[in-house]
């Protein structure tokens, strides 16, 4: 006869491991955002949570409503009469005093701060799923404040909550590093516009300020200067609403910038994302939000949206109208995840896709070069390897390593890749590798194939421009 199947018992190992497997998946402590490239997720909906409170009629009488405001008038028999004018105007007075008050009520409150979503008309096709859309992603948006020693304010940013920790009672925050950027008083107000990178105050006291009133003391737990993201850690004890990224983003979508102001309100912004040729001091990755409405301040670092409340950027510079696509931030936190660092290589240049130029431009290149996809050279840094290697402004970059690459976001995920692999394999930052590039050298109108040797940082990369002293007056 054939052997009957064991039979698991309750002290059996193999059980007790599926029990501590399934247990394991379905209750992990730690929990971080999603990305929809990542895990597939479910159609969003918004939970409404009621808590249900019966009153007993004994509880009702021992605190009775309110009685309704009626507005006093004078009866036209009467109104020429002098003490009921007196009377009138007193009552009158005392009615406008109890209106004001009432007014106050927190569900009365409508008019005191106005969004794009209440009666802008542009809106109306898609206001209802928009105004989902924001709730849906409020409760993962908070703010922060930063201070120096003399309990200065420093400034205020937005972030996301991306990660919490049920074990350790704690939680992190995404915000962007302008946060800890360090304001030079001599120049003007936006003069750090202008430059690559800056200086970071990373011993300045962070306050959380969370969506119940209280606030909580942050820590600092990474610092990236070339994607301008900060990361912190928050003691909390009660569950926070965790983000949900997507890397789903083009050219034209609407989509929704979101901040808080001093009170907590929430700041909303509509616009279009739009890709844009980037001024000089301006990364190559960045994405743009295009509008026509009032300028906000009041959400740096926090979300941009979609029409289905998913995240697919975070502002990095309210005053420039950028920000930072999910695809970049994806990569970036899942090599941090791995490795507690972001490395990338530095390439010593800046660029333009040639998908950015206008359609003449690309038909004439594509007609007289049979060239139609890749990176335009805008800048080389002064005394780098790319400089060195010859590679000059107005070149053009094909391929990486042997793959073709059409736009900077391409770049910036391959770059990410490539800094991941070497650090993953020799766990030093700081170190050379050769990267193989394709070039299309503009004036002499030929394709070489070069190794450019760059270095391997988690630091901000700076562009520095070619300049020469005169040191020897010219005389004709």
């Amino acid at each position: 006869m054939p052997k009957a199947g064991r039979r698991r018992t309750r002290g059996d190992p193999g059980t007790e491991r599926e029990t501590k497997k399934k247990k394991t998946a379905e209750d992990r402590p730690v929990k971080f955002a999603t990305f929809e490239s990542e895990i597939a997720q479910s159609e969003a909906k918004l939970d409404r949570v009621h808590d249900d409170v019966v009153e007993s009629s004994s509880e009702e009488s021992s605190d009775p409503p309110s009685p309704l405001l009626h507005r006093p008038y004078i009866p036209d028999e009467l109104a020429d009469r002098a003490n009921i004018r007196a009377a009138f105007r007193e009552a009158k007075a005392t009615y406008e005093a109890d209106r004001r008050c009432r007014s106050a009520v927190f569900t009365l409150d409508r008019y005191s701060s106005r969004s794009c979503l209440f009666d802008d008309p542009r809106l109306l096709h898609i206001r209802e799923s928009a105004k989902d859309a924001v709730l849906l992603a409020a409760n993962s948006i908070i703010s922060l404040s930063s201070y120096l020693d003399d309990d200065e304010l420093l400034n205020r940013c937005c972030g996301l909550w991306i990660k919490q920790d049920d074990e350790k009672n704690t939680a992190l925050v995404l915000t962007s590093a302008h946060l800890i950027r360090a304001k030079d008083p001599s120049s003007a107000r936006d003069q750090w516009m202008y430059e690559w990178t800056g200086e970071y105050h990373r011993d300045a006291s962070v306050t959380v300020h969370l969506l119940d009133g209280s606030t909580a003391s942050a820590t600092l737990i990474y610092l990236q200067e070339h994607y301008e993201i900060a990361l912190y850690e928050v003691v909390v004890y009660k569950p926070v609403q965790l983000s949900t990224f997507t890397d789903n983003v083009h050219s034209g979508q609407d989509v929704f910038r979101l901040g808080r102001d001093e009170s907590l309100d929430l700041r909303i912004t509509h616009g279009r994302v739009e890709y844009m040729i980037p001024h000089r001091y301006e990364r190559c990755h960045y994405m743009y939000f295009s509008h026509d409405e009032e300028e906000s301040l009041h959400d740096d670092g926090g979300p941009v949206i979609d029409l289905e409340g998913k995240v697919v950027g975070m502002v990095n510079n309210q005053i420039n109208e950028t920000f930072l696509p999910s695809s970049i931030l994806h990569k970036c936190l899942d090599l941090w995840r791995k490795l507690e660092c972001i490395p990338r290589p530095h390439l010593g240049m800046t660029f333009t896709s040639i998908k950015l130029l206008d359609p003449i431009c690309i038909e004439r290149m594509r007609r007289k070069h049979n060239i139609e996809s890749g990176l335009v050279v805008e800048e080389v840094s002064k005394e780098s390897n790319a400089e060195k290697l010859g590679i000059r402004k107005g070149d053009i970059i094909e391929c990486l390593n042997g793959e073709y690459i059409s736009t900077t976001t391409e770049l910036e995920k391959m770059l990410l890749d490539i800094g991941g692999n070497r650090f993953h394999q020799a766990k030093v930052l700081n170190a050379e590798i050769d990267i193989r590039i394709q070039i299309f050298r503009a004036t002499k109108l030929c394709r070489r194939a070069r190794n450019l040797t760059v270095i391997v940082s988690d630091c901000g990369e700076d562009i520095i421009e070619g300049t020469y002293p005169i040191t020897v007056g010219l005389w004709r």
